[in-house]
């Protein structure tokens, strides 16, 4: 089988168009991220404490890392970016494996830019269980 390093074949991951298919609009979901980082970093007031820091941080992560890689596929300019994200979200579910939601650790998903792959696998778990963290 020839598999494309995007396309999440072969590893059981799903392809873009489906584990972002109930994500927001691009300028929807690039606004929301910024709220919640300038929320986390204490730019701009909580309007609700979260009930687990923890899966907060691990929310906004995994939202900055899909944003990060949706613009990827429209544009080969935020691909560094994409990469770099995912691998943050990467890092962030080594110290906390108990919140990683799709099948494959991170360390199993080797393929793609920087753990790309994972990100579509996490993003469309995580939009399945009802966006937990948030």
């Amino acid at each position: 089988m020839n598999v494309t390093t995007n396309s999440g074949q072969g590893i059981g991951t799903p392809p873009p168009h489906e584990a972002y298919a109930n994500a927001p609009d691009l300028r929807r979901e690039m606004h929301q991220v910024l709220v919640l980082g300038a929320e986390r970093d204490g730019r701009q007031a909580r309007h609700w404490p979260p009930v687990d820091a923890t899966a907060a941080e691990r929310a906004w992560l995994l939202r900055r890392a899909a944003l990060m890689d949706r613009m990827a596929l429209d544009n080969p300019g935020p691909v560094a970016a994409a990469a770099e994200t995912a691998e943050q979200l990467v890092l962030h579910d080594r110290r906390h494996p108990d919140l990683v939601a799709g099948p494959h650790h991170p360390d199993a998903i080797m393929l793609a830019p920087s753990r790309r792959l994972y990100v579509r696998q996490e993003y469309a778990a995580w939009t399945a269980a009802g966006c937990p963290g948030i």
